[in-house]
């Protein structure tokens, strides 16, 4: 087992309160009821969050009047992108990668509800 797995116990948390959502709602649901569910989910198991949490995009050191907003930063540190989607693809990596390059964070995990099982992947910058 890799001990070096950054943020290992806070992303085990996170995806460990996904695949509760995941479990009770199954797939096919609107992403903005397991953004809902997802809150209620954090909260019973302590793990801190902010959603919508908007983020700076830092361009050669200059903050950008666009921002982000992701649909969660837990812990403080870490992205987590929601979909609800019948597939991810190598575009919704990207988006997460882009968005960790953009704000300095380490790690960003994309989470699909959409499948019969859960799909995470954790993207480290």
């Amino acid at each position: 087992m890799n001990e070096n797995i950054i943020y290992k116990e806070e992303s085990y948390a996170i995806i460990g309160a996904c695949m509760e959502v995941h479990k009770e709602l199954g797939a096919g649901f609107l992403e903005a009821v397991y953004h809902e569910s997802l809150m209620i989910e954090f909260n019973k198991r302590n793990i801190p969050y902010e959603h919508e949490k908007e983020l700076s995009i830092i361009y050669k050191d200059q903050v950008l009047e666009k921002k982000y907003y992701a649909d969660f930063v837990c812990y403080g540190k870490i992205i987590i992108e929601v979909k609800a989607l019948n597939e991810l693809s190598t575009e919704h990596q990207a988006q997460v990668l882009n968005y960790l390059k953009a704000t300095n964070f380490k790690l960003g995990i994309l989470v699909n509800f959409g499948q019969q099982k859960l799909q995470y992947i954790r993207l480290v910058k």
